[in-house]
């Protein structure tokens, strides 16, 4: 099952034009707190991701940007059925993300299922780094990590097979 989609509602639940993209984000975060998993939009005013490999190195680089963001990183989510880190960047890096071989910026028109806020822990999507106050991924450091760092598997033909697209990344 792909977390990520296209947005989708029926005609009737559609709020005014205006009004759209705030009525589903607030929509999404009460699910979340209301502990169901929830389809949150990307880009807009909240946050795009940039989705990685994860497993042991995943976890060392989410370790190193602890450091750099000084206690503790911005929100990452981690899906071990499917091997990926989802990290959530600062809203329009998918549109100023340059090709990179370890990771993969994606933001609107997707959404991306996110766990309740109080999943830490496998089964299924958890966060490993839970969401605290409005602090996000920075990408610059973000990237100079990815290089160095090295982290494979590379995620673009998981996604391009995902998202039903030829390019997933700007």
């Amino acid at each position: 099952m792909s977390v990520f989609t296209l947005p989708h509602m029926p005609p009737a639940r559609q709020p005014a034009a205006d009004m759209q993209d705030l009525a589903a984000r607030v929509r999404a975060l009460f699910s979340i707190r209301e502990q169901q998993d929830s389809r949150m939009p990307l880009g807009g005013a909240m946050f795009d991701v940039v989705v990685t490999a994860g497993g042991y190195l995943g976890r060392a680089a989410v370790a190193h940007m602890d450091e750099v963001q000084l206690g503790t990183c911005g929100p990452v989510i981690e899906d071990p059925d499917g091997g990926w880190l989802y990290w959530l960047v600062p809203p329009g890096t998918a549109s100023s993300w340059e090709h990179h071989p370890y990771g993969v910026c994606i933001g609107s028109p997707h959404t991306l299922t996110m766990p309740v806020l109080s999943r830490n822990a496998p089964p299924g999507p958890y966060w490993l780094r839970p969401c605290a106050s409005d602090r996000l991924i920075p990408p610059v450091p973000l990237r100079a990590l990815l290089n160095r760092l090295c982290l494979q598997p590379a995620p673009h033909e998981g996604l391009r097979a995902q998202l039903g697209t030829r390019e997933v990344c700007v």
